[in-house]
């Protein structure tokens, strides 16, 4: 009786350490939900979700090797993938993005991007989703809000969800994405105050929010980011000065603040930062171009056209480490040019339409 027992436990015990070997039939559910809400007419990509198992060669989907739980969905409509090559287009989707999505609970990545046509919202339960690390949509036409507590996805490294027809306001919530590196928003129609608590996202690298509807005041928490490289604040409604404590960040290279409605005068401190791309143009910055050119401004890019900009072009440009494009037309600017070795290769319409200036590239003084 006892050796029965014991076959019987063993038996049992195999049958609980046997791998397993097929998606769960309610991850397989989930998706065929999520794909029923979507129409792709040309490239055929879910032909291949067929059978049992979603973890088999379903084209997008990757599952956690030990449980076999859907983890990935990467869906790019524009890619170097061999089925859009083959058909040599790039993807187009319509329908929209289901709920049922949420009901992969263990998605670390959802990559649903470049498909021009998927419209709809955003479903607000993908907040719900524990171990997401990405989240992007670029590339569609999906509108609506920002999930207002996108801020619980606390394991979230990328967030874009650029190239949309988004409105409303960055969430307040959104400075709780404490592992968050990239952030793009750009090309939608999101309105507003960029939160103010925006300097709690201390791992963040890239910050694109070119062409919304954002206005009111940079904040000046932008600058604790002290990882931030690119920041892109272009084409928006932003009024106010420039921080001065941006030329102050460590590793920022490319700032982008052309387009908005910015006063004041420009922060001497931008002259002798780490920034190699400063894009001022189209605002109403006035005041002089601050003196303070030295070894260690160094601009492959710098550009403070279309401004109220007055005085001369300082001396001190010439001791700058090196300067490969500048455009200070359009301003109020008058007096000689500053003879210096990387002008020799400037147009001049980089000088044009200022009130007196004279000297090569323009006319002799």
């Amino acid at each position: 009786m006892g050796t029965i027992i014991w076959l019987i436990i063993a038996s049992i015990s195999l049958t609980t350490i046997v791998p397993v070997t097929a998606c769960p039939p309610s991850d397989r559910a989930a998706l065929l939900a999520f794909k029923a809400a979507l129409h792709e007419p040309h490239l055929g990509i879910f032909k291949s979700w067929i059978g049992t198992n979603c973890c088999n060669k379903w084209y997008g989907i990757t599952c956690d090797p030990t449980t076999q739980r859907v983890a990935d969905i990467n869906l790019r409509g524009e890619s170097e993938d061999p089925l859009l090559q083959k058909s040599n287009k790039t993807g187009y989707m319509t329908g929209s993005i289901s709920p049922s999505i949420c009901k992969l609970n263990k998605l670390s990545t959802i990559v649903i991007a470049d498909w021009k046509g998927i419209s709809g919202i955003i479903p607000p339960c993908i907040t719900s989703l524990p171990f997401l690390r990405i989240l992007d949509l670029i590339g569609n036409q999906i509108s609506g809000e920002i999930p207002f507590d996108i801020g619980k996805l606390n394991r979230l490294t990328v967030l874009n969800f650029a190239d949309n027809k988004l409105t409303g306001r960055i969430p307040r919530s959104l400075a709780n994405l404490s592992s968050l590196k990239h952030l793009d928003l750009r090309n939608n129609m999101i309105s507003g105050t960029i939160p103010r608590n925006i300097g709690k996202l201390r791992m963040l690298s890239r910050a694109l929010l070119s062409n919304n509807r954002i206005y009111g005041p940079i904040p000046e928490s932008i600058s604790y980011i002290y990882r931030l490289s690119d920041l892109d604040l272009s084409l928006n409604r932003f009024t106010g000065p420039i921080p001065g404590s941006i030329g102050k960040m460590s590793v920022l290279g490319t700032l982008n603040l052309d387009g908005n409605q910015l006063s004041g005068a420009i922060p001497s401190s931008l002259m002798t930062s780490r920034i190699s791309i400063l894009n001022l143009s189209r605002n109403a910055i006035e005041g002089n171009i601050p003196d303070v050119f030295g070894p260690r401004s160094y601009f492959m890019v710098i550009d403070l056209s279309y401004n109220k900009l007055k005085g001369s072009i300082p001396k001190s440009i010439s001791s700058a480490s090196y300067i490969g494009h500048i455009d200070l037309s359009h301003n109020h600017l008058c007096g000689k040019i500053p003879v210096v070795t990387f002008f020799d290769h400037i147009e001049a319409s980089s000088f044009m339409y200022n009130d007196c200036l004279c000297g090569k590239p323009l006319k002799a003084c």
